[in-house]
């Protein structure tokens, strides 16, 4: 099995495509929305979703 087609990789690479984008060039909803993002695909990801504990995770959905 290729390992790209794994769900890790997957969840790597749309990570790392959202980090690669310039936010600061984006106005405040759209940045909200990749912020937003990040922080749902750090918790699902086995690799950053350890490191980051619940008061990270409620800071970055806005306290949801």
């Amino acid at each position: 099995m290729d390992p790209r087609d794994t769900p890790g990789y997957r969840l790597h690479r749309a990570l790392s495509n959202l980090n690669s984008i310039d936010i600061e060039q984006l106005e405040g909803d759209d940045r909200e929305q990749i912020e937003r993002a990040r922080a749902i695909l750090e918790d699902a990801s086995p690799l950053t979703g350890a490191d980051r504990t619940a008061a990270e995770t409620s800071q970055s959905r806005g306290g949801e």
